[in-house]
């Protein structure tokens, strides 16, 4: 997926707001070992590539950024939303190196509930966990890790030690730790 960029100078509120009624979104490019960089993002870009990726996939979907003096490829760190209209107000991106460990949050997501004996006999799923933290290289970064409950029955559960990790990919949670359970109602 890509993004155009631009670069911004100021650190004026006025700046930002005039760019964001233009459409853009204020966005910091943060790089490992570099001066992070001011940037403005399209806003009709952006929001398109949000309409494209799976709810809660946002953490793990790499953007190439394309613009004046910038082609990387990025994951998005942050969003800060406006808490009233919920619009994006700003962006920060994490610069990919293919040679640096980064730690992400992947998406955990849970298949076989509509053949498990456990929800059959009454019981119902209860997700405690939906993202697993991670620490790999960004060539190894999982988009989500799958989990399937069909043979869990009423108080069993499955944890991170069951869940297959991919060749270097490191979780970075307790192995012991609760991903799902089928709970009694």
């Amino acid at each position: 997926m890509k993004l155009s960029v631009s670069n911004r100078d100021a650190e004026k509120k006025g700046t930002k707001n005039l760019m964001r009624e233009k459409g853009d979104i204020p966005a910091v490019l943060y790089s490992k070992g570099k001066e992070s960089q001011l940037l403005a993002a399209n806003g009709a870009e952006f929001h398109a590539i949000l309409r494209k990726i799976q709810k809660g996939h946002l953490p793990t979907t790499v953007i190439e950024l394309e613009g004046e003096g910038v082609k990387t490829k990025v994951i998005v760190k942050d969003i800060q939303y406006d808490p009233t209209t919920y619009d994006i107000l700003h962006l920060d991106f994490f610069e990919l190196n293919d040679k640096a460990i980064i730690s992400v949050n992947v998406p955990i997501e849970c298949t076989g509930a509509a053949e498990c004996e456990g929800i059959k006999l009454g019981g119902f799923l209860r997700q405690v966990i939906r993202h697993l933290k991670v620490r790999c290289l960004p060539k190894d970064l999982p988009n989500m890790f799958t989990v399937d409950v069909a043979e869990l029955s009423i108080k069993q559960t499955k944890r991170i030690k069951d869940i297959v990790m991919p060749k270097g990919v490191e979780p970075l949670a307790p192995l012991n730790e609760v991903v799902v359970l089928i709970a009694k109602r």
